[in-house]
């Protein structure tokens, strides 16, 4: 009697284990599939572009109408840090890879430094304006 209550035991150990198991690789599944499910979307990039304010580069200031310019011949630039890869850690423009984006410095007259105002542009040339160093942004349609 015994014995069977030790095998019947063992079958139930068994199912548990089973089911724990199947549990766990359904669970790692789904880990899995969302993780590929927010890096594929990362990659392919957000669509609050459709929703950011747009400013016509004829609508640019001055310097801004010439930074422009210099980034589609590729330059000289004014500033060391000109060409830079943009990080985007702000999460103001679409989500790309890294290195996708790269700033530049729209001089700001009577400033000294390189001042707030910048281009940032992606390849293929898709360029954003920021008039406040990054907190605003506003996409340059041509």
């Amino acid at each position: 009697m015994l014995h069977g209550h030790v095998v019947e035991t063992n079958k139930m150990s068994m199912v548990s284990a089973r089911f724990i198991l199947h549990s766990l690789f359904f669970l790692f599944a789904i880990v899995l599939a969302l993780v590929s499910i927010q890096t594929y979307a990362y990659a392919l990039g957000s669509s609050n572009d459709r929703d950011m304010p747009v400013i016509a580069a004829s609508a640019l200031p001055l310097e801004g109408r010439e930074t422009l310019h210099l980034i589609k011949q590729g330059g000289p630039f004014l500033y060391a840090r000109d060409g830079m890869i943009f990080s985007n850690f702000e999460k103001r423009l679409p989500k790309r890879e890294r290195g996708y984006y790269h700033e530049y410095t729209v001089k700001t007259p009577g400033v000294r430094n390189r001042g707030a105002r910048r281009i940032v542009c992606g390849q293929p040339v898709e360029c954003y304006y920021s008039a406040d160093h990054y907190r605003t942004f506003r996409r340059i349609i041509e």
